[in-house]
């Protein structure tokens, strides 16, 4: 059975979620890869303001296909989450209250979620196809020329993820191998 929540996120809620739940996110989400992210903390690093507010907010790490006549969004699959582990810490700092990607994320990210009560969400990729179907609206919030990855906002409904990191900071990517290993 699927947990459902809402983004923007109550972080109480987040609180209750395990490593290795199932959950369906309904709500609004931001979108940003890399080059959103240098961005972002370049901006910081000036004492100049941010374009957009991280509070409670979720950053799904995709760089979304545009979309054909017709349709919200093209193709919207993960990206390697791995990349954004440079920025993630400062941006949960921030009041970012959970990320969306694939793949493991370092040690010092892992903390910074704990420290902060956050959450890192595992989509399934290969799935950009399907996952688009989630998304009802999209629109470019800042940095219109990166393209593709522009921040965008993004209303999703049932957006299907599992809490590969909870607010504990237990780690699906260490706990789900330790089960299978051989002694």
């Amino acid at each position: 059975m699927s947990i459902r929540i809402t983004a923007p996120f109550d972080r109480q809620a987040l609180s209750r979620l395990r490593a290795g739940d199932s959950v369906l996110l309904s709500g609004t989400v931001l979108t940003g890869r890399d080059a959103a992210h240098k961005r972002l903390c370049a901006l910081l690093d000036e004492g100049r303001p941010l374009p957009i507010s991280l509070q409670d907010q979720a950053i799904y790490y995709v760089g979304p296909c545009p979309p054909l006549p017709g349709d919200v969004i093209g193709s919207c699959g993960p990206t390697t989450s791995g990349r954004m582990d440079a920025y993630a810490p400062r941006l949960m700092d921030l009041g970012l209250a959970a990320m969306i990607g694939k793949g493991f994320r370092k040690p010092s990210v892992v903390e910074s979620i704990r420290r902060n009560g956050a959450v890192y969400f595992a989509a399934t990729g290969g799935a950009g196809a399907l996952i688009a179907r989630c998304v009802k609206a999209a629109r470019v919030l800042a940095f219109e020329d990166l393209g593709t990855e522009a921040i965008r906002e993004l209303t999703v409904e049932d957006l299907p993820l599992i809490v590969a990191v909870d607010s504990l900071g237990n780690d699906l990517y260490v706990q789900g191998p330790a089960r299978y290993a051989r002694a």
